[in-house]
């Protein structure tokens, strides 16, 4: 299967978690946010598969690490990790 694919999957399992949250709960919204890092993430890994440029592949490399970094700010912050106390 497509790493895409897998995500439009994960995402929809995912999309169970926050959806039982009220508007006014930032579970909500943090699983929304984590949801679409996780696609761009996704969709960079592809795009670097395919483009041949080193320079190019650098970029969405560099790209899908910063996001991935701020995937799991949001994962520590949803377990109340000691750096969001």
């Amino acid at each position: 299967m497509r790493p895409l694919a897998e995500h439009i999957i994960k995402a929809n399992i995912m999309m169970n978690n926050w959806i039982d949250y009220m508007e006014d709960d930032p579970r909500r919204h943090t699983g929304k946010i984590k949801n679409e890092l996780s696609g761009l993430i996704d969709h960079l890994r592809e795009d670097e598969r395919k483009v041949s440029d080193p320079k190019a592949k650098a970029l969405f490399e560099t790209t899908a690490e910063v996001l991935s970094g701020l995937k799991k700010a949001y994962d520590d912050y949803e377990s109340k990790a000691p750096a969001w106390k």
